[in-house]
C-alpha cells in the first residue's frame, strides 16, 4: 500500500519546530521526500542561526526510512527563498508540495509597536509565504500539478490583543492563498489555508500570562498537539483533496473545521442615495444584530478541545 503523498517532493518551512516537524514527519511517513527548512534561532527571529532543529527532523525521518534534507535559508528574502526551492529541485528534480509554516512573533499593543517589529513579522509570515510560493510556482505550472498549504491564524481570522503585526500577516496569507487558488487552479495547482491550534514555542512565549492563561496553556499542551494538525495538512496536499481549493480550515485537538469567508450579509438601498445623516438613522438600527463583535479567539472557542 502506497502512502498518501507517495513520490511527491515537499518543502516545509519552519520544519524544525513543533507543528512543522509533525507535518514533515507525517509527509515522509506517507511517502514524500521532504526539504526541512528552518533557520533555528528564537521565536522572535533573533539569535544565532542554528541548523540543529532542521537536522533533528531530518534524522528522525531518515531513521524511520524516509528521505529528507535540511535547509537553513531564510524565507524572508526573494533570493534565499529561491535557494530553498532550488534545494528541492537539485536533490529530487522538482517540487510538488509547499507548506508555508515558518513564523516569528513580536507582540506589543498597537500604540507601542515599532515599525521594525511590525515589518519583521510581515517579512517572515506574509512575504515569506509569497517568496517561497512564487519560487515553487513555475515548477508546479510546468508539470500542471501541485499543492500549497499556508498557515493562517485565529489571531487574524478572529482577533487577539497585542498582535497587530501577526494578525495583519495572517489575514494577508488568506488573501494570498485565495489568489494562488484562482491564478494557478487552471493549471491543476491548489492552495488552501489552515489555522492551527497546537502547543508550540510561540504559545510558550506569550508575555506575562495571567494565571487563567497559564492554566489554559497547560491544558492545551496535552489536548492540542502538533500531531493533531499534521493529518489535515497532509490530506490537503494529497490528491485525495483534488476538489478542495481556496478554502480555510482549522485544526484544534481532535476537531477539524471549515471557516466561512467574507460575503455580504446585509444590504440597504435608498432610491435617492445616502447621506451621513441618513446612514446614521438607518444603518446601526438595521444592522446592529448582524455586527461581528471584537471578540478574542478564546471568546469564540469557548469549549475545551477533546
Amino acid at each position: 500500500m502506497t502512502g498518501f503523498v507517495e513520490g511527491k517532493v515537499a518543502i516545509v518551512t519552519g520544519g524544525g519546530g513543533a507543528i512543522g516537524r509533525a507535518i514533515s514527519l507525517l509527509l515522509a511517513a506517507e511517502g514524500a521526500k521532504v526539504v526541512v527548512n528552518d533557520i533555528g534561532g528564537t521565536v522572535y527571529g533573533t539569535g544565532e542561526r542554528d541548523m540543529s532543529p532542521a537536522e533533528t527532523t531530518v534524522a528522525m525521518i531518515r531513521e524511520a526510512g524516509g528521505e529528507a534534507i535540511a535547509n537553513g535559508d531564510s524565507v524572508s528574502s526573494w533570493e534565499s527563498a529561491q535557494r530553498i526551492v532550488q534545494a528541492a529541485a537539485d536533490t529530487w528534480g522538482t517540487v510538488d508540495l509547499v507548506v508555508n509554516n515558518a513564523g516569528i512573533i513580536r507582540e506589543a499593543s498597537f500604540h507601542k509597536i515599532t515599525p521594525e517589529d511590525f515589518r519583521a513579522v510581515i517579512d517572515v509570515h506574509l512575504m515569506g509565504s509569497f517568496y517561497v510560493s512564487r519560487a515553487a510556482a513555475p515548477f508546479m505550472r510546468r508539470q500542471e500539478s501541485g499543492a500549497f498549504v499556508h498557515m493562517t491564524s485565529t489571531a487574524g481570522l478572529i482577533g487577539g490583543k497585542g498582535m497587530s503585526n501577526y494578525a495583519a500577516a495572517k489575514m494577508g496569507i488568506v488573501g494570498l492563498s485565495r489568489s494562488i487558488a484562482f491564478d494557478l487552479g487552471y493549471f491543476g495547482v491548489r492552495s488552501n489555508a489552515v489555522a492551527p491550534s497546537a502547543f508550540s514555542r510561540m504559545i510558550e512565549a506569550t508575555p506575562n500570562p495571567t494565571p487563567e492563561i497559564r492554566a489554559r496553556m497547560e491544558r492545551r499542551q496535552n489536548s492540542t498537539r502538533p500531531e493533531h494538525v499534521a493529518p489535515l495538512v497532509v490530506f490537503l496536499l494529497s490528491d485525495a483533496a483534488r476538489e478542495v481549493n481556496g478554502q480555510i480550515f482549522g485544526a484544534r485537538g481532535n476537531e477539524v473545521y471549515l471557516y466561512n469567508q467574507p460575503r455580504p450579509v446585509r444590504a440597504l438601498q435608498r432610491s435617492d442615495g445616502w447621506t451621513p445623516a441618513a446612514l446614521a438613522e438607518r444603518l446601526v438600527p438595521s444592522w446592529r444584530a448582524a455586527f461581528t463583535p471584537p471578540e478574542k479567539t478564546a471568546d469564540v472557542f469557548s469549549w475545551e478541545p477533546l
